[in-house]
Order: structure tokens, then C-alpha cells, then sequence
């Protein structure tokens, strides 16, 4: 459970215990047999349980109070054990972390409460039948669990367990059958949690049943009708719908969080666990956004890209992910998370979705942040390596493209046309840089896209470069190998040339790249096909099911079968397996998790054949891709595609003209017949000769209103070579070296 905010997870366990006083122990989660069903149309759920011997029924409904941050659980017990008492036991791990909790049983208005606080946040734990007998305790020594585990009734009654890892229990004060509720309140005060504690239990729980039930039908108003498309009569639609909107906060509205989740949480401690998934990615907050408005959503989507434009920095970046409050939790750089906004806000312009809302500035910022700091991204997708990568070059690509047009609408031809050479400047280089031609995986299908050509930042690749490089690869089982040829490491992100209309689906290089992919990568699953990121990943559960913990072994991502979806549909095939695999793939409430097991099945380690492993479940980037790929399929068009885009680079638009020099990418070759633009953030002066020859010459820059400044060297002054240095104006100073750059 999170509170105040998306971000903050606030309890670890809430379950019943069960004991009659002589023999017998049933924990909930570990002794009975339950079935878990969504709500219809809201995203409260139903759990039904029993124990083995089928001599106890649980049936529990949890829903949120609509008005109070209070959490119901309307529970009813049957059960022909006439001694069997219940109890309930509740782990909080306030503030995100289960060390330094304080516990204490207290008395209001003649009710006793289970109370815990931390930081100055509270929980408070209510019944409507009330309790019998509550006790405060630490975990594994004093909790209620101990004392019921090893005394089959409850002995320990403690008032209060201060700065530990604690737990709360309380006997419910209800007969062996019936009905009840029990309510977990958050607030910011004692007598704030305990008023939202009361309040909620005072109204009947048909009531707030109600109301919150008619919450939900209201969010859904608007949506288009997609679940006919669909092939699970809309129930995978209505969850993925569901949880999108789930995942923005409510007070930082725009802000959507990838996942309410902590992958392999129970295998964490409170460092380790922190942040979880519960952060803000601009990617996945982008790729939620474009989920919603496939279903139809045009209000959130605006929210996020306003948020967006709120928290992006002076340089036109973002963090990797950070808080809802926009305090960066980590700083790598990944260009396609500076790329996706640009896309978002050029979509929302298209479809007149903006209202008063201008993103150019942040647009601009952002275009410009990409050129400075690309083509080499600190990370890619998948947040391991630094280098080019063809899924974070179709996003830059697109990016700027898209980018041009927004600024073209304000009559800055000068600054779209610039835009434009450097995407051009890209995608004219997008083989040389991430496709090899000596590749090894599959017999008689040498050249290829890779899935990444190392390099770091403020490094420029030479031709040829990816048949040589070795990429290290991370997460990696004690002794194993730490690098592979990056020729011969490849992963699916190519796939987004084809979805934004870089390339066609009928490429032949595309086509033999979807080949190797297949052979490498894929699985398949009672559920369908689904695919690896890429060979030799260690993000994932280990071989003998265990979590993963500093390694595992990479396994399959429904998302990618969302992706494989809309390849097939591009290319004029059918995506209607794909849309199948993603439903059988997601759990019978319409969670769609990051991993499946996708090995025989391990029973003792719960992990079966295509079910979910210990990753992070649900995984929102995932049911996005579902929504769009319902779309898709409704439409018989690809969702994103960007037709600008696919008719600069697969009509007959123009050719790549000019070369680009940056000090954060400084070629040392430059193709024969173009344009050589050096170009940088500060305004300069370029000191320059032909093959370092005697006759040097001067050439000022000038400024485009995206940030930068530059000067163009005509094709036939490099050939074959140019030398040149650089004056700082705005500092005074030289640059302190030469450069080089040959034709080729």
C-alpha cells in the first residue's frame, strides 16, 4: 500500500492468522488456496481461500474508502472449527523501510487500536467487530506470528514496540462464522489516522462500496471501444486501462510511476528495495501516456506531458527516474528518455490535444539536449551499457523530426531545418554504427542489427567499429564470461525503426535481423511466443527458480511480444497471436508481469511454464504496449507509427547532405561530397586548415535558436582531410588541442 503519494510504500504484510488454541496454525498466504478476481469495472478485488481439508472459507473484498486514505477489507469467514479463532497481522514498513517503526496499542472512545508511526507517518488498524486481545511485537521475536506459530493462541499482549522492525496483531472479536470489516488507515497526525479510521468504519461499507464502484464507471466514460478487438471479451482492456490510471499520483497529477512494485522484494532489504519500480521513468511515463490515449484517454496524457515540462532541467534533460516530487532518485543519461516528451507533445499537437498548453520551449530544450549530448547514450533501454543503440537512435530520430515540426509552427524554419540535417546526420549512419556484417549467431546471416555498440559518451565511433567492440555484459553468475563480441549479442530494439517508419517492415535487413532474433531469443510458452531482451542477460530469476540477487539469467518479457505484434502488423501479417499471447500471459486479474518462467515448470519454487517470476508484476510499460497494440489491431495500423517520419525516410524525401562534428562526438571520418558542420552549445571561433596545410583560416559561428552554434565547411575544403582547433568566445580561451577529420 502507497502513501501519501504513488512513490511511498508503506506496508510490507496485511494477512490473516488462524488458531484454535491446541494444535492448529494456518497462516493465510502460505496454508490455504485462494483464487484472486477483480472487481468489474473498478480495480477492487475479490479473494476466495481455504485450507486444504476445505473445512475454512475466506472470502475478502478490498476496495479503497473513495473519500480517505483508508483501505477496506470486507471479510467473510465460515468455518465448521468451532474453536478456530482469527487473528490479524500487519507489517508496516513506513517511509519505505521496515527498520526504526514504532508500534503501540492504544484506547480512543472506549475502541483499542493497533497504531504504528514513523517520520510522522501513521497507520491505524480497525475492525468493525472490534478486538478481544492486541499486542505490539518485533518481528521473529515478539510478533503475534511467533507467539500464534508456536502457541497456537495468542500470549503476547505488549502495549507497545518502539524503533524495530515490527508487527501488529490483533484476536477479532468476531464468531467462527461471519462478517466484518476491517480498515487500514494512513495520515499525517494520530488524531488525523484515527478520525480517517473512524469516519470510514462509521458509514456502512455498502455505501462506500458504492460510490467507489461508481468512481471507476466514471473513469471509464470516454474510452473507445477496443475490447471487441480483443480476444478475453476486454478483460485484459479493462485491467490495463485500470492500472494506468492507478499508477498517476494524485497529488503530482501527471506523474505516472512504472510499476507499484518492488521486483524480488521479499528477497530485499530496506537499501537494496529502495525505489523499487515505484519511480518515475520519463520512458515508461511516456509509454503509459500513449497507452491512454490509444484507449481513448486525452486528459492524462496532457497532465503528463505538463508534468514533464515541469520537472525537465535547464539543460533540457531528466534524471534516469526520480520521485514524484522530481527529486532524481538515479542520473544516468538515456537519450530516448529525453526523446520520448518530444514525441508525446507532437502527438497531443497533431491531435489538437494541447489546449493552452505550448510545449515548444520545453520541446526546443529537449531537441537541443539531444544533440549535444547524443548519439551515444549513456544507457540504452534497458539501463546497462553505454554506446549507439538502434532502439535509442529510432527515438532520437523520431524525436527530432517531430521536433522540427513544432518549431516550424513558430516560423523557425532555420531551427527545423537544423533538426533535421542532424536526424538525417543519424539515420544515414544508423548501419555503419549499430549493424554488423561479420556476425556469427546464425549460419549464413552475417549482417545484422546488434544490440548495442559500445562506446561512451563523448566518444565517436570509427567505421567498422561494431565488428570489433566487445560489450560487457551485467548481472552475470560468479565466474561466467563477462564480454561477448558485440557483433554477436542482439536484442529486438530495432523493431523501432519499423514502428516510427525509420525503416520498412521489409527491409532485407530488418528481415534478416527479425531471423537471428528469432532463433536466439525466442520461447515459447503454453501461453504463446515471447522473447529474451537479448543473449546472455543476467536480469532475472536463477536456473533453479530462486530471485534474482546481483544475477539470475534473463528471461521472457511479455512486453516484447506487444512489440513483436506490431512488427507482424507493419509488415501485413496478422497480430492477432501476439494480442492472444499478451492476455494468456497476464494472471486471471489482468496483471501483466515484467518475466515469465519460461522453463519446465519448478514447483517447489512456485515457478511455472509462462506464469509470472519474481520481476516486477504488473509492469506498465507492458500493459501500454497492450493497449496499443489493441488499438493497432482495431485500426489495422501501427498506433505510433509517425508519418513524417516513415515518409522522410521510406518516400522520397531528402538525403542526408551534412556531416556532424561535436566536441561530444567528435568523427574522425566524414563521407565524401558533404557538408562538415562543427558544431557546439557556445558561441566560437573555428580555426581551421586544409590537410594541415599552411593556409589556415578563420570562421565565426553562428547561432540557431535551439542552442547552438555552428559553422558549415563546404565538402570539397575536407577532402581529404581538415584540421582545425577552436576559440572559446564566451571564455577567452582555446580549446587547447587539434582535430582531425578525413574523408571517406
Amino acid at each position: 500500500m502507497y502513501y501519501p503519494t504513488v512513490d511511498r510504500p508503506q506496508l510490507r504484510d496485511l494477512e490473516f492468522l488462524f488458531a484454535d488454541g491446541n494444535s492448529r496454525f494456518l497462516e493465510e498466504k502460505k496454508d490455504l488456496e485462494y483464487v484472486v478476481e477483480r472487481i468489474p469495472p473498478s480495480q477492487g478485488y475479490t479473494i476466495k481461500s481455504h485450507d486444504k481439508e476445505r473445512r475454512l472459507s475466506l472470502t475478502k473484498e478490498v476496495i479503497a474508502d473513495p473519500n480517505r486514505s483508508c483501505v477496506l477489507i470486507r471479510t467473510r469467514l465460515d468455518t465448521s472449527l468451532k474453536t478456530l479463532k482469527t487473528y490479524v497481522l500487519c507489517a508496516p514498513h513506513l517511509e519505505d523501510g521496515g527498520s526504526a517503526n514504532n508500534a503501540f496499542v492504544i484506547e480512543v472512545s472506549g475502541r483499542e487500536l493497533l497504531i504504528a508511526e514513523k517520520m510522522g507517518r501513521w497507520l491505524a488498524l480497525g475492525a468493525s467487530c472490534g478486538f478481544t486481545r492486541l499486542s505490539c511485537g518485533y518481528v521473529g521475536s515478539s510478533d503475534g506470528y511467533t507467539d500464534l506459530s508456536q502457541h497456537h493462541k495468542m500470549t503476547f499482549e505488549f502495549d507497545e514496540a518502539r524503533n524495530g522492525n515490527v508487527a501488529l496483531t490483533g484476536e477479532l472479536n468476531s464468531s467462527g462464522t461471519g462478517e466484518f470489516t476491517l480498515a487500514l488507515a494512513f495520515g499525517e497526525t494520530l488524531p488525523n489516522v484515527v478520525s480517517a479510521l473512524f469516519q470510514t468504519l462509521g458509514l456502512p461499507y455498502k455505501e462506500r462500496r458504492q460510490v467507489f464502484m461508481g468512481q471507476w464507471q466514471s473513469a471509464a466514460n470516454g474510452r473507445k471501444r477496443l475490447g471487441k478487438a480483443s480476444g478475453d471479451k476486454g478483460h485484459l482492456f479493462d485491467a490495463s486501462y485500470n492500472l494506468l490510471l492507478s499508477h498517476e499520483d494524485k497529488l503530482y497529477q501527471g506523474a505516472f510511476i512504472a510499476s507499484l512494485s518492488i521486483p524480488w522484494g521479499s528477497a530485499r532489504n530496506d537499501e537494496s528495495g529502495k525505489g523499487g519500480y515505484h519511480l518515475v521513468w520519463t520512458r515508461d511515463m511516456v509509454e503509459s501516456a500513449m497507452g491512454l490515449l490509444a484507449a481513448g484517454n486525452t486528459a492524462a496524457p496532457l497532465r503528463a506531458l505538463i508534468y514533464l515540462a515541469a520537472r525537465q532541467e535547464e539543460d533540457g534533460g531528466f534524471p534516469q527516474n526520480f520521485w514524484v516530487s522530481g527529486d532524481a532518485f538515479r542520473n544516468g543519461m538515456q537519450l530516448d528518455e529525453i526523446a520520448f516528451p518530444i514525441l508525446l507533445a507532437s502527438r497531443l499537437n497533431k491531435l489538437h490535444l494541447l489546449s493552452e498548453f505550448s510545449p515548444v520551449v520545453m520541446v526546443k530544450r529537449a531537441a537541443g539536449f539531444l544533440l549535444h549530448r547524443g548519439p551515444v547514450t549513456g544507457e540504452e533501454r534497458w539501463e546497462e551499457a553505454s554506446g549507439y543503440s538502434p532502439s535509442t537512435l529510432a527515438a532520437v530520430i523520431s524525436a527530432l523530426i517531430c521536433a522540427a515540426g513544432l518549431v516550424r509552427t513558430q516560423n523557425d524554419n532555420e531551427a527545423a531545418s537544423f533538426l533535421e540535417s542532424y536526424a538525417d546526420f543519424l539515420r544515414a549512419h544508423l548501419e555503419e554504427w549499430t549493424v554488423t556484417t561479420r556476425g556469427s549467431l546464425v549460419s549464413g546471416l552475417p549482417r545484422y542489427f546488434v544490440r548495442l555498440n559500445p562506446a561512451r559518451p563523448g566518444e565517436a565511433a570509427r567505421p567498422g567499429a561494431v565488428d570489433q567492440a566487445v560489450l560487457g555484459i551485467v548481472h552475470q553468475p560468479p565466474g561466467s564470461q563477462p564480454s561477448y563480441p558485440a557483433r554477436d549479442v542482439v536484442d529486438a530494439g530495432f523493431l523501432q525503426l519499423v514502428r516510427y517508419g525509420i525503416l520498412a517492415a521489409n527491409d532485407p535487413l530488418v528481415i534478416d535481423s527479425v531471423r537471428v532474433v528469432d532463433q536466439i531469443l525466442k520461447v515459447d510458452t503454453p501461453s504463446g511466443s515471447c522473447w529474451h531482451r537479448y543473449n546472455h542477460d543476467g536480469y532475472g530469476q536463477r536456473p533453479d527458480g530462486a530471485p534474482f540477487v546481483s544475477w539470475g539469467q534473463g528471461r521472457a518479457w511479455p512486453l516484447l511480444t506487444g512489440e513483436r505484434g506490431h512488427y507482424e502488423l507493419a509488415a501485413g501479417r496478422d497480430s492477432r497471436p501476439f494480442l492472444l499471447a499478451m492476455e494468456r500471459l497476464s494472471n486471471g486479474t489482468g496483471l501483466l508481469p515484467e518475466q515469465v518462467w519460461d522453463e519446465d515448470d519448478r514447483p517447489e519454487a512456485n515457478m511455472r511454464r509462462g506464469g509470472p517470476t519474481g520481476s516486477a508484476n504488473p509492469l506498465l510499460w507492458a500493459h501500454s504496449e497492450y493497449l496499443r497494440l489493441l488499438r493497432s489491431a482495431h485500426d489495422r495500423k501501427v498506433f505510433d507509427l509517425i508519418p513524417e517520419v516513415a515518409e522522410r525516410y521510406q518516400g522520397h524525401g531528402p538525403r542526408s547532405t551534412v556531416e556532424f562534428w561535436q566536441p561530444s562526438h567528435p568523427i574522425s571520418h566524414a563521407r565524401k561530397g558533404h557538408t562538415l558542420r562543427v558544431c557546439a552549445q557556445h558561441p566560437f571561433r573555428l580555426h581551421w586548415s586544409r590537410s594541415g596545410g599552411p593556409e589556415w583560416r578563420d570562421a565565426d559561428s553562428r547561432g540557431a535558436s535551439i542552442g547552438a552554434e555552428y559553422v558549415d565547411i563546404p565538402a570539397e575544403n575536407f577532402d581529404p582531410k581538415i584540421e582545425f582547433t577552436l576559440f572559446w568566445k564566451d571564455r577567452n580561451s582555446w580549446e587547447g588541442r587539434n582535430y582531425q577529420v578525413e574523408s571517406y
